[in-house]
């Protein structure tokens, strides 16, 4: 059984390999490896292959080699590396790694700030959306840029989303004579024409773009934009996020969104799960966007199409709430069904007889387990002589588990 090492680089050039990395380039018949990682060694006396941007051509080399073999990453190569790429193209028993300290380690050892709450990025291939959307969900992040998705374009989006209550630190160069570090905010990093070799370091300071409330179950009613108070009242809300059973890493179709109080009170509940607000009404849209704004949503991205039309595109749910249907009730149910694995739970909230019997009906048919829950609400009207009770409609609750 052939070996291919597969080893880090450190920060300081050929000071920071280990005796033992040194002694396996030493021994090594093939050395492969970006431009920098290659010039560490100018004495190497082997065959030697530039990495480039198609990996396709160093996978064939590497399963073709005979002798010893040594594959040159940056930092190590299991983080945001080569190393993945490796494991899913050659034998598992065939690779060995030895780690260095990565460029996000030393990036926090600069600036003295603990790394082991923070939560890591990398831009390389996918997308500014995707990259700040896993920003906006943390508060201490390390991002990886490229010549595209650049520290000053992340700023600019964040800035534009209403999320600039970050604190940044821009790592120019690390391990070089060019090594420097900014400490700026979003609004500096706009005036930066970052170096192409960085770490951008952000750690929230404070919440922005208004002064939504924090995680919280039972936001008032009152805190929401909505059309003509068409919300679900926070004492039903409260009960329906209680029986949707939600884990912190799920993925959540929110049909009907509405106002987005239960996609929005979910996202706080889930810091690692997805939710999908579906709504086609486009007073229900202004509103709902004006909410996901002011209450600093996360992981919550708006489907601006009617469902269930709009569904095949999502993921997969493990939970879907139906607020609304309009007038789709079975199709919708029928879709979430299609998609739902054993155990997968549907809450649904029902204000009519009809609703309430429609739902009833297909849930049994579809052998789910049904339990429905009868929410009535009385609350004393404020600023009145005497505490009388103000009724609402009676909410039906229904929660089914598939089985």
């Amino acid at each position: 059984m052939k070996t291919i090492y597969v080893i880090g680089a450190g920060i300081e050039g050929q000071e920071g390999f280990s005796r033992r990395a040194l002694e396996l380039v030493g021994q090594a018949d093939l050395l492969i490896g970006g431009a920098r990682q290659l010039a560490l060694f100018p004495a190497f006396s082997g065959k030697t292959i530039t990495i480039g941007a198609n990996l396709a051509p160093v996978v064939d080399c590497l399963a073709k080699a005979e002798g010893s073999a040594v594959v040159l990453a940056s930092g190590d190569p299991l983080f945001f590396g080569i190393g993945r790429y490796l494991l899913r193209n050659l034998p598992e028993a065939d690779l060995e790694f030895v780690p260095n300290v990565s460029s996000v380690q030393y990036a926090f050892a600069k600036i003295r700030e603990p790394w082991d709450d923070a939560v890591f990025v990398s831009a390389h291939g996918r997308g500014m959306k995707g990259a700040v959307d896993q920003i906006v969900a943390h508060d201490k992040i390390a991002i990886l840029t490229d010549e595209i998705n650049t520290p000053k374009g992340i700023a600019g989006e964040l800035i534009e989303r209403g999320r600039d209550g970050y604190s940044a630190y821009l790592c120019e160069n690390l391990g070089t004579a060019e090594e420097a570090i900014t400490h700026t905010d979003l609004k500096g990093l706009l005036d930066i024409p970052a170096a192409p070799l960085n770490v951008l370091i952000l750690i929230k300071e404070y919440e922005s773009g208004g002064d939504g409330a924090g995680p919280c179950l039972g936001i008032p009613d009152d805190d929401f934009a909505t059309v003509k108070k068409l919300i679900t009242k926070e004492e039903v809300r409260a009960v329906s996020l209680a029986k949707l059973r939600l884990g912190q890493d799920m993925t959540l179709w929110d049909i009907g969104a509405g106002s987005g109080s239960v996609s929005i009170e979910a996202d706080h509940l889930m810091p690692n799960g997805r939710v999908f607000a579906v709504e086609r009404n486009p007073q229900c849209l202004a509103y709902l966007k004006e909410n996901l704004q002011k209450f600093n949503s996360r992981n919550i991205t708006l489907i601006e199409e009617e469902a269930p039309a709009c569904l095949d595109d999502l993921p997969d749910p493990d939970r879907v709430f139906i607020g609304g249907s309009g007038g789709h009730l079975w199709k919708i149910l029928a879709a979430a069904d299609g998609r739902l694995s054993t155990g997968g739970r549907v809450v649904l909230n029902a204000v009519t007889l009809d609703t309430l019997t429609s739902a009833t009906e297909f849930f049994e048919n579809a052998n789910y387990e049904l339990e429905v829950t009868t929410v009535n609400i009385s609350r004393t009207r404020p600023l009145t002589d005497y505490k009388m009770f103000e009724a609402f409609n009676p909410v039906f609750v229904l929660a089914a588990v598939k089985v």
